[in-house]
């Protein structure tokens, strides 16, 4: 089948971001995608609290969320919504990082919160707390399609072995991790890490990406690494986007899975072991 990634640079406004998104997305199914992958906060990036307060919106009164689950259902095609910054009603004011996986009807089949935040101290300069405006989920997803169960992550998660092993037991064959990666962690270790995922588990490995320096006037600048992947269960990148926003079609040859999987069967040779 065919798939499509879509490598974005949004900026702080989710009204502005919305209608270049629904075109690539379009532009996506024009080229015979059908199912179409978008990075981690698709509908705003900002670093800015106050901000968000004023343009986000909860689910159910989102605007992005329902033109997408819109246009995949004009465009008859599963539509992964990597993540959207969302308001909750969490006494401490605290957002949501929700993805989504609509159906070709545009119903929402799965819905998943980012479980791991990205709380960290890269360099004297820069350091991040997400969990200061994102309260984690508690809950891992395998979202069931027609062609195959998918496991639905978000960016740090990946970091995680444990969370794809569970989904990966539980009959995962995709793994996904929309992103909006720190550039200075993307040089060191995207490649690495998401090769490493697809590897132990002999599963596809999807992750679109944010890239660039985004505009937005509410913000510090804030730039992200691109090199939205797709990588093959044998651990073989088969796109990487590089840096530039757009949209990246590739053969998803589900059929490398059991392949994969009968040429080195890792998870029938692991055995129980005792201490340390």
């Amino acid at each position: 089948m065919k798939a499509a990634i879509l490598q974005l640079n949004v900026s702080d406004d989710p009204e502005a971001n919305l209608p270049h998104t629904l075109g690539l997305v379009r532009q996506a199914a024009d080229q015979g995608a059908t199912f179409v992958l978008t990075p981690e906060v698709t509908n705003c990036l900002s670093t800015s609290r106050a901000h968000q307060n004023e343009v986000l919106r909860h689910e159910e009164d989102d605007p992005t969320l329902a033109a997408l689950c819109d246009v995949a259902a004009e465009l008859h095609i599963h539509l992964l919504i990597g993540s959207l910054a969302l308001k909750t009603d969490d006494a401490d004011g605290r957002f949501a990082n929700r993805s989504f996986l609509i159906g070709p009807d545009g119903e929402i089949l799965a819905r998943y919160d980012k479980i791991h935040m990205f709380d960290v101290a890269i360099s004297e300069t820069e350091t991040w707390a997400e969990s200061d405006g994102y309260r984690p989920g508690s809950r891992a997803v395998l979202a069931e399609t027609p062609f195959a169960p998918i496991e639905m992550a978000v960016c740090y998660d990946m970091r995680f072995p444990r969370l794809a092993d569970a989904l990966v037991t539980a009959g995962a064959q995709i793994l996904t991790y929309p992103a909006a990666f720190s550039p200075e962690t993307g040089a060191a270790h995207w490649h690495s890490l998401l090769r490493a995922r697809a590897i132990e588990a002999g599963a596809w490995v999807l992750a679109p990406a944010q890239t660039g320096t985004h505009p937005g006037g509410s913000q510090k600048k804030r730039s992200t690494y691109g090199h939205s992947l797709a990588v093959d269960p044998w651990g073989e990148v088969v796109l990487d986007a590089g840096t530039a926003p757009g949209v990246y079609i590739f053969d998803l040859e589900l059929e490398k899975v059991a392949e994969a999987r009968r040429r080195v069967p890792s998870r029938e040779n692991a055995r129980k072991f005792e201490g340390p």
